[in-house]
């Protein structure tokens, strides 16, 4: 028995039905040169035939003394959790996206593990794929990256590969009994001395925020953010766009402009956001803000969330996309300042403190006005060399991720091999034609080309 930390538990108290709180991935995979003509029913076969999760995939929420804890699932059912599905003809990549839309917008079931794997089969190409969701009070993304890539292997030869539930990791043991679940309690307010002795730090920083906030326009504040059609009330469709982007493009463009990875993606989204809102002639005079989520864990585990946030001036009020770029590439570099010089747990309160009223606001609807940030940017490290599922070659990863009430895109990005495989979450009703953003992202890399002169 295992109880939810506070952060975790937040994405439980969040969850609604226009709200569901899962993330997931889309893997895509060719066929390896073997494969049979019943190869993909094979293999659902075999998949279903593993139903012995490990943790945190067998793993369901109990409460007890007011308090969530994760205990194991004596009565777990693979069908449950384990769909194999065709889609129909064409079979184009549109119709795979679109499938993912429809099972994104469905809420996993409390009473069970809460996870879901869908492998998908019709693809053009000779192609299958793995969507898989968990609870983002289970994982967090860098977690969830790691648990994907742990399941997969260097060797195109290397068969009887397990899927990820069934992937035997190294574990520590958990509290089994009320005892040692009263134990786990007791942890979650030994640090509460801690946690108050970051106050008078916390003060200072948010002064300091205000004051330079005051002094230049460009800086970003807790409350900068401009009401945006980002921002409205959302459903709980969904609609998911996904594209591959050659990461050599974006390093030749980091280069040219002596900015990292991170500021060209930033730059590209704030380009691609800028031409999509001016098609819906809904484009802020003030620039959006994104919250970028960046990880604290220093250990190699595989649970729950650790990850803290800064806040970047995308420039979408900036026509020129250089100047745009230096907007972002110092709205960065102060926020990262500002974080080498507190304690990780510093950093994390500033960031409830930054954040919590935007999380107020999302609970109970009360001050829209009070917004921290419009859209959230996630970049997920991936692997950077070819990987194979029982010989099947891994073709492309895209993040799915969440979508909040008035926070109605999300874009979250991972790198593999030298590709950057972008995935892009929204509200279908909020923001229509979502899809066009993925030309509107090339054309974003596309400026910043010819601002750098690289032809």
């Amino acid at each position: 028995m295992k109880a939810l930390s506070p952060a975790d538990q937040l994405f439980l108290f969040l969850e609604r039905r226009q709200q569901p709180m899962h993330v997931a991935g889309l893997q895509l995979f060719s066929f390896p040169e073997d494969a049979g003509p019943k190869y993909i029913s094979e293999l659902a076969q075999q998949m279903r035939e593993c139903c012995r999760p490990v943790r945190p995939f067998n793993q369901r929420l109990k409460y007890r003394f007011g308090q969530p804890f994760w205990v194991e699932d004596k009565h777990f059912d693979i069908d449950a959790h384990f769909r194999h599905e065709a889609l129909p003809k064409p079979g184009r990549i549109r119709e795979l996206l679109a499938l993912v839309s429809a099972e994104h917008s469905n809420l996993l079931d409390r009473e069970r593990p809460l996870w879901e794997a869908h492998l998908i089969e019709g693809i053009r190409g000779k192609r299958f794929a793995l969507y898989t969701k968990v609870h983002h009070s289970v994982v967090d993304g860098v977690s969830a990256m790691r648990m994907g890539m742990r399941a997969l292997s260097t060797d195109p030869n290397e068969r009887n590969l397990p899927p990820v539930w069934a992937h035997e990791r190294k574990q520590r043991t958990m509290p089994s009994n009320p005892v040692e679940a009263m134990s786990g309690l007791a942890s979650l307010t030994a640090g509460l001395s801690k946690q108050v002795a970051t106050v008078p730090a916390l003060m200072r920083e948010v002064y300091s925020v205000m004051q330079k906030a005051k002094k230049d326009p460009n800086y970003v504040s807790i409350f900068q953010a401009p009401q945006s059609q980002i921002n409205e009330r959302i459903t709980g469709s969904r609609r998911f766009a996904a594209q591959s982007f050659s990461l050599a493009r974006i390093r030749r463009i980091g280069k040219a402009f002596n900015c990292t990875i991170n500021d060209i993606v930033l730059a590209v989204c704030g380009s691609a956001l800028r031409d999509y809102l001016i098609s819906q002639n809904a484009l802020p005079n003030a620039p959006l803000i994104a919250m970028v989520p960046i990880s604290l864990r220093q250990d190699d585990s595989a649970e729950g969330n650790q990850i803290a946030t800064i806040l970047a001036n995308l420039g979408t009020h900036i026509a020129d996309p250089a100047n745009r770029l230096r907007v972002i590439k110092a709205s960065v570099e102060e926020a990262k300042a500002r974080y080498q010089q507190m304690s990780p747990t510093e950093i994390l309160n500033f960031t409830a403190l930054m954040l919590a009223p935007t999380f107020i606001n999302l609970m109970t609807g009360l001050a829209p006005g009070m917004q921290a940030f419009n859209v959230v940017i996630s970049n997920v490290p991936g692997p950077k060399e070819p990987l194979y599922w029982n010989g099947a070659k891994l073709e492309g990863m895209y993040p799915v991720s969440i979508v909040l009430d008035r926070i109605a895109l999300n874009i979250t990005l991972t790198s593999y091999g030298d590709q950057l495989e972008f995935g892009l979450i929204g509200c279908r009703r909020t923001l229509p034609s979502m899809q066009r953003m993925l030309d509107y992202l090339e054309n974003g890399i596309r400026e910043l080309e010819v601002a750098a002169d690289i032809h």
